[in-house]
């Protein structure tokens, strides 16, 4: 009741749901009709790259996966939907965290800080924001061993209708997998998956707008 799941009624005493109750299951909802809408996108991408897709959204400062789609094969990743993963050193979360506005950014990096997790980790809010500036130039985020030595990871943005960052998609493999030679093409691959998920969800980019 303290926490505002739960309202009791003054005169009969009886308990009702709360506000915030209310939001959990609209919440809910609104992560079902993305993965529902989602999920033929993420299994293409998949079959296009050969490699593990991830969806995530952010949530208390974290990028929890939401979707996973893996290929078929020996090489399995250590990650599952519902696992929550730091949002500066990771391709799902650094997808999330470029195109939120910047005083939010500022308030999760002065609030969770940026543990470092190996020496590939940016632990520098300088630097950290340098690289959110050239996610938004390129339109996609690339975890290079910063969350786990051995592991690649590329990202980018999915918006909805009203143009504000719901999640990410990403693309995660070994460094065998995710190369120099190859990154140009997986990182075009994830954008244009994010994109047509974003249009799915009603988000029409400034160039659409103008034609429509």
């Amino acid at each position: 009741e303290r926490q505002g799941y739960l309202h009791r009624h003054e005169e009969t005493g009886r308990y009702m749901f709360g506000a915030k109750l209310l939001n959990l299951v609209n919440m809910a909802l609104s992560r079902m009709e993305l993965r529902e809408r989602a999920a033929p996108y993420l299994h293409a991408l998949m079959r296009r790259t050969g490699l593990t897709v991830h969806m995530a959204i952010l949530d208390r400062g974290e990028a929890v996966l939401v979707e996973k789609v893996e290929p078929p094969g020996l090489v399995r990743l250590a990650t599952w939907i519902g696992k929550r993963m730091d949002i500066h050193c990771t391709g799902v979360g650094k997808a999330l965290l470029a195109y939120l506005p910047e005083g939010e950014v500022e308030r999760l990096i002065r609030e969770r800080g940026l543990p470092r997790h190996n020496e590939n980790t940016i632990v520098s809010p300088k630097r950290l924001r340098e690289e959110l500036r050239r996610i938004r130039e390129r339109g996609y985020s690339l975890d290079d061993e910063e969350d786990e030595l051995g592991l690649r990871c590329l990202g980018a943005p999915i918006f909805d209708h009203m143009g504000r960052v719901v999640a990410s998609v990403s693309v995660a493999g070994t460094i065998a997998q995710i190369t120099g030679e190859n990154m140009a093409e997986l990182a075009e691959a994830v954008k244009e998956t994010a994109a047509a998920i974003s249009r799915q969800l009603g988000f029409a980019p400034e160039g659409e707008k103008d034609e429509a």
